[in-house]
């Protein structure tokens, strides 16, 4: 049964990085150092539990682990939080945060300090934490920590005095970072004789025990068989396991402040648990509430439908269980004349988007269609007030708004000097406001542009990288609302309105993108007996053209020479016949080629 510790022995710690820094491999050694064992079964990224990243080779969730070590002749308890490098998950690094009272800045030696390496540690140091800096990867032979040293200093004006060494991959100076960690991070602050207060910052759902719900204790102490409320869901559960991670789960009786672990408590109904929630006891003194997250806000939102219409509520399941372990998962229903019923869903950027697509048909196993991203507008409307748009349908008629905001995004964009041009020529072609130019060192540069973050989200961090040879990374702030010139692009098909087609755009890019889709749905719309006319048009006005000629039979095949009346006769009589068709005929728009539209946007 695991030891309970006293506050002053016990350390809440986040490794926070760049991604490809060695974030989870440092995670790796301190439990090398903590579990000592059988070498034959250890595997690389313990932390990394979940299948997906373990084939992408990239963090996704934030993981906590508690380590038991012996330091100076003394028994600490470490709690070290793994959290993701992704831009995309910087959500889940702000709630891990919150645990704790340090963090590890990891550092690549050889590649410096990067985009998310600076929003990251701002993250910690906008919370009062004490920041350590670590250089990892020292044993490559193009390490060059002095000249780190000096960017450290200047861009996040943190002493380079103090900066460690350390190799994740050999182990080399792991055993130092521990000692430090006890030195320089401050043990938790918090009352055992308080009533008792903790913090949810994490849950999970496992389909024998129900919802697994990760904690960390401020104030009191949490036993097993306790009664305790949930303040946020204004619910009352008895606690029937506790127990902490090191990594494998290990139940204990109790837990104390300061400390990180896990409560089980026959929790079936996915919406009374809420990360950012307070736990409290259920009889006596309650304690006060603790401040939480703050609501995430998506970047992008998309259209996600179930193939077959009848997987509906499977789908609604499957984004609540989701949701439970994904909290900046924001998603309602929608339905569409094209695919039927389905979710509206904001997400933090493409990535997580992505991600959150492939674990739905892994863990649901439903087949799913999803809609062009969008970036979410706002809308003043004549009466002053202003309304949020997740989707061009919700855009009203032109005389109901006086204008439309799209939202523009900081982006802080770290290149080498030899590839200012280029990146200089990408963030004006896509409508970007230059801002600032400051020089990191002598190779190095970080440009500031204001973008509007639907330039940004689609391709244009491939163009950074292919500009940059692989070099640029970038890092951008949340979005701010300014009004400009855009407009609702319709696709018509036979003259009827397609909606899951239509985008919101740039007005001068209106025509490029209208005619690029009918040039998609050309080639994927079967012929029909008459000809179909497809159109991109804003407002009453045609943009582009496009049309699907008939299908056509020699009428005058039978006719050998003769007067050329019969021929003429019998072409009018087909010509007529076509035209009653177009008349009552409808054309289906295929599921492939609305698939086929999504991909080119």
């Amino acid at each position: 049964m695991p030891k309970n510790y006293p506050t002053e022995r016990i350390r809440n710690f986040s490794i926070i990085a760049h991604i490809d820094h060695g974030k989870s491999t440092l995670a790796d050694r301190f439990l090398d150092i903590a579990t000592p064992g059988d070498g034959r079964k250890k595997q690389e990224q313990r932390l990394d539990s979940m299948d997906l990243e373990r084939e992408r080779g990239i963090t996704i969730k934030a993981a906590a682990v508690s380590l038991e070590l012996k330091i100076k002749g003394q028994d600490y308890l470490l709690n070290l939080i793994d959290t993701p490098g992704h831009v995309d998950f910087a959500y889940e690094v702000e709630k891990s945060l919150q645990a704790c009272e340090g963090a590890l800045l990891l550092i690549d030696a050889a590649q410096g300090i990067q985009a998310q390496t600076v929003a990251n540690a701002m993250l910690a140091l906008e919370q009062d934490m004490e920041v350590m800096p670590v250089f990892n990867k020292i044993d490559l032979p193009h390490a060059r920590p002095d000249e780190i040293a000096q960017e450290l200093e200047h861009v996040l004006l943190l002493e380079s005095e103090g900066v460690l060494h350390c190799s994740a991959k050999t182990g080399k100076g792991v055993p130092a970072i521990i000692d430090e960690i006890v030195e320089r991070i401050p043990a938790p602050k918090g009352d055992p004789k308080a009533p008792l207060r903790a913090l949810i910052f994490d849950a999970a759902y496992d389909e024998y025990r129900g919802v697994i719900v990760y904690l960390r204790i401020v104030d009191g102490i949490i036993r097993k068989r306790d009664l305790v409320h949930m303040i946020g869901a204004d619910a009352n559960y008895e606690v029937l396991e506790l127990g902490r991670y090191t990594p494998e789960p290990k139940p204990c009786d109790e837990l104390h402040p300061g400390e990180v672990g896990y409560l089980i408590s026959n929790i079936k109904e996915l919406g009374d648990i809420r990360v950012g929630d307070t736990i409290t006891v259920n009889k006596g003194e309650r304690a006060e509430v603790l401040a939480g997250y703050r609501e995430p806000q998506p970047m992008v939102w998309c259209g996600i439908y179930p193939v077959q219409s009848k997987d509906f509520e499977d789908l609604r399941t499957a984004l609540d269980t989701l949701k439970l372990n994904d909290s900046s998962i924001i998603f309602e229903p929608e339905t569409s004349e094209a695919l039927g019923f389905g979710f509206r869903c904001g997400f933090l950027g493409l990535l997580h988007m992505e991600i959150a697509q492939e674990r739905l048909e892994r863990e649901s196993g439903i087949d799913i269609v999803q809609t062009a991203p969008t970036v979410p507008y706002q809308i003043l409307l004549t009466d002053g007030t202003t309304r949020d748009i997740h989707r061009p349908g919700d855009l009203p008629d032109p005389t109901q708004y006086n204008e439309v905001r799209e939202p523009i995004v900081t982006s802080h964009i770290l290149v080498p000097t030899d590839c200012i041009g280029p990146i200089m020529s990408l963030c004006s072609e896509r409508r970007g406001v230059f801002l600032k130019q400051e020089h990191l060192s002598a190779n190095r540069v970080m440009l500031t542009w204001d973008l509007p973050l639907a330039e940004v989200i689609y391709d244009f961090y491939d163009k950074l990288k292919s500009g940059t040879k692989g070099y640029g990374t970038m890092n951008f702030d949340e979005p701010r609302f300014f009004a400009a010139n855009l407009v609702k692009m319709r696709i018509l098909v036979n003259e009827v309105e397609a909606d899951a087609l239509s985008v919101i755009c740039h007005a001068d890019d209106a025509q490029r993108r209208g005619r690029a889709v009918l040039q998609v749905l050309r080639k994927e719309i079967p012929r029909h007996q008459f000809k179909v006319p497809l159109q991109a048009a804003v407002g009453g006005k045609i943009l582009a053209r496009e049309t699907i000629s008939a299908l056509s039979k020699n009428v005058t095949a039978k006719c050998y020479g003769g007067d050329i009346t019969r021929k003429r006769k019998l072409l009018e009589k087909q010509k007529e016949g076509k035209k009653r068709m177009k008349s009552i005929g409808s054309v289906e728009v295929p599921q492939k080629a609305f698939l086929a539209v999504l991909r080119t946007d």
